[in-house]
């Protein structure tokens, strides 16, 4: 969600990144991210620290020089106690760190992006008419995580891996100026929809890439992205049936980016005080689970 007007230079912003690489410039991030060697990777990990204020107290490693890479203390984990979980029986935790761009109702098998702009739930989920027929008149939240932000995604509720698909397409940047003025920007920009099974119908964890960040990751398949270091492994492997608790990790950004995350209709309910531009902090409450349809959905 972007607060102030729109300017020629946020056009001129947007218009440049339709003509980069955006699939070489992240291959070339991916690699600098990696560099060990010590002058490098420190400069880069201090000026990212001090830049945008990152709280490194929450760290489980504290110091930024510990890290062995920028993508090590990019991806760091926190402290155990850094962020509690609304383990209560209705509550639905936010699995990110971030801002919340929108949220809302998926009206028509549209999900709202911004002022004049969405995106159709099947092109958003690769295809997948079957689950996004599912999802239809449900719920969605739209969350980005700046680099600042803790930058793994954990999960909601209790929930069975169902499918997990890796949809290729554009990096473009995910921030609130480019949200607002690329139509179907979501449909876009490569993505891997992760989509479960829970006690309150179907959910689904959309890790949607943005320039810098071709690489995403799962808990249980690896890196997912770039397709060309590790091809993504089934839902299931063999007979054992992927089974993640609610607070659980369940992938990755290795740089930052935005996470859409969506419920089937009649069974959640957002809590009333969000609002777009809201900070939020992964594991704090962000909705209702009703063991039956309530009256309104927010």
């Amino acid at each position: 969600m972007i607060d102030r007007p729109l300017r020629w230079y946020h056009r001129l912003y947007v218009g440049i990144q339709y003509l980069l690489p955006h699939h070489l410039l992240s291959a070339l991030m991916l690699r600098v991210t990696r560099v060990r060697w010590r002058p490098v990777k420190d400069l880069l990990i201090g000026t990212v620290v001090r830049y945008y204020g990152v709280d490194m107290t929450e760290a489980r490693e504290p110091d930024p020089r510990a890290y062995a890479s920028f993508n090590a203390f990019f991806t760091r984990p926190l402290r155990q106690d850094a962020r509690p979980i609304a383990m209560q029986e209705d509550a639905v935790a936010c699995p990110v760190d971030g801002t919340l761009s929108q949220l809302g109702t998926i009206d028509g098998g549209r999900v709202f992006q911004a002022k004049g702009y969405d995106c159709s739930l099947p092109e958003l989920l690769g295809g997948r008419q079957d689950w996004a027929q599912r999802f239809d008149g449900g719920v969605f939240a739209t969350i980005y995580l700046s680099p600042r932000d803790y930058h793994r995604v954990h999960m909601p509720v209790d929930a069975t891996l169902g499918e997990m698909i890796r949809v290729s397409g554009r990096l473009f940047s995910v921030n609130p100026v480019t949200t607002a003025l690329v139509s179907r920007l979501f449909g876009r920009n490569e993505r891997v929809p992760c989509l479960f099974e829970t006690g309150c119908g179907p959910m689904a964890l959309i890790l949607v890439g943005a320039i810098f960040v071709g690489s995403m990751e799962t808990v249980w398949a690896g890196q997912v992205t770039p397709i060309g270091i590790r091809r993504p492994g089934p839902a299931h492997e063999g007979e054992m049936v992927i089974r993640l608790d609610k607070g659980a990790e369940m992938g990755r950004f290795n740089m930052g980016s935005t996470v859409i995350l969506l419920f089937g209709p009649g069974r959640i309910t957002w809590d009333p005080g969000l609002k777009p531009g809201a900070r939020l902090r992964m594991g704090q409450r962000i909705g209702q689970i009703h063991e039956h349809a309530p009256d309104q959905c927010h």
